[in-house]
């Protein structure tokens, strides 16, 4: 498993629009067969503070979630709704184990 955060900073007035367009992404996303998890979070004390959690079962399945069409539209939507530019934090998973997803 590939367990990835990337974070993201969305001005103020893009809130609602990104998570409209994150939401559909990550609909899109938990059905192709590499992720077995993709999670939208949003910062309680900062609600212009995002964490996308993405889990991969593979690891080219994060290579290839970023062929999609779907993420090619997220991409683009969301592009000049950020503060800051976005980053990804990659992580091994060490329990659960594979068994667990």
């Amino acid at each position: 498993m590939i367990v990835v955060h990337v974070h993201v900073h969305v001005k103020p007035e893009c809130i609602e629009a990104f998570k409209q367009a994150t939401i559909e992404n990550a609909r899109n996303s938990v059905q192709e067969p590499g992720i077995a998890r993709f999670d939208v979070l949003q910062q309680s004390d900062d609600p212009t503070r995002f964490i996308l959690v993405e889990v991969y079962r593979t690891a080219d399945a994060p290579a290839k979630h970023k062929e999609t069409a779907h993420y090619a539209a997220w991409r683009d939507a969301v592009a000049d709704m950020m503060a800051e530019p976005r980053h990804s934090v990659k992580f091994g998973n060490i329990f659960p184990d594979d068994a667990g997803w």
